[in-house]
């Protein structure tokens, strides 16, 4: 008896207290949350400075640099957006972009289908290569890629920047999608043979399906790579023939804020301008990103 006592629940004990469902964060680690908020605050603060100090005069500026806009204006962002230097810009940046992005992600998943469905003599050592170039940034490419694109005929082209971007994306992007395509079980494509399917209907009706996630977070990963990229237009486009109105967006704002340098309002008003098209991209797909590195890793 006292032993079935002993294993019984004690009915008299309070129950313990339910957990806050709401409740996210352990207050008793302050120093993780100290520096994940410096942190933040380094990183966020520059750009909040930017567009903030788009709706200052330039009198304004000079005088508190560090305040807030008194009285806030909208002119400097009328003039920016009334001039067809900066759509002309727009336009240089969203061609890029999109045809970077395009690349990337047919090159990559035909490149990333090989070498993880296939099996050949050298695969490991090819995607050891493709590992290995993630190493290896553009400025070492810098001087012989200019020559080469002078010999090829490319150089002040939209394409000698298109196919580098392409070429200095593809790692990254090989990297990423080998592990979703390994991850398909071979019992899949065995079962589409059987039925009828040949190797490419298995490609395009539920491979490419399946890795949806990985091509939508390297897509977006190239978007805003070469939105943002400025040393290859610069060693491209900014030494050809091309006028200034069609340079890239990078580009356009540092010869905006030389030639305009005396108004500074204009200056960050452009800027902003310029970073917000991949910044809300970037935060609307943070979690198809995220989504997308976790099936990465997981494959």
């Amino acid at each position: 008896m006292s032993a079935v006592a002993e294993l019984a629940p004690d009915l008299d004990r309070e129950p313990a207290p339910p957990q806050e469902a709401g409740r996210r964060f352990d207050w008793g680690q302050p120093f993780v949350y100290l520096v994940a908020l410096v942190v933040a605050a380094v990183a966020i603060g520059p750009v909040l400075y930017v567009f903030i100090g788009g709706f200052r005069t330039t009198a304004d500026l000079n005088a508190n640099p560090a305040g807030f806009p008194d009285p806030w204006t909208l002119q400097n962002w009328a003039s920016v957006l009334g001039a067809p230097r900066f759509w002309g810009n727009v336009f240089a940046s969203v061609v890029l972009a999109v045809c970077t992005t395009a690349g990337v992600v047919v090159a990559g998943i035909m490149a990333a289908y090989v070498i993880a469905r296939y099996s050949f003599r050298g695969r490991q050592g090819l995607y050891t290569l493709f590992a290995a170039g993630l190493m290896f940034p553009l400025t070492v490419a810098a001087l012989p890629l200019t020559l080469l694109l002078r010999t090829l005929g490319l150089h002040g082209t939209y394409l000698g920047v298109i196919i580098p971007g392409i070429a200095f994306a593809l790692p990254t992007t090989i990297i990423i999608l080998v592990p979703f395509l390994r991850a398909i079980p071979d019992e899949m494509e065995e079962a589409a043979v059987i039925d009828g399917a040949s190797r490419l209907q298995f490609f395009w009706r539920i491979l490419l399906p399946l890795s949806k996630p990985g091509l939508v977070t390297v897509g977006i990963l190239a978007f805003v790579g070469s939105w943002n990229g400025y040393l290859l237009p610069l060693l491209v486009i900014s030494t050809g023939s091309l006028p200034q109105e069609l340079w890239p967006l990078p580009l356009g704002v540092t010869q905006f804020s030389t030639q305009y340098s005396q108004d500074t309002g204009a200056v960050l008003a452009y800027t902003s301008l310029a970073m917000i098209p991949a910044l809300v991209f970037f935060l609307m797909a943070e979690k198809r990103i995220v989504g997308g590195l976790t099936g990465a890793v997981k494959g």
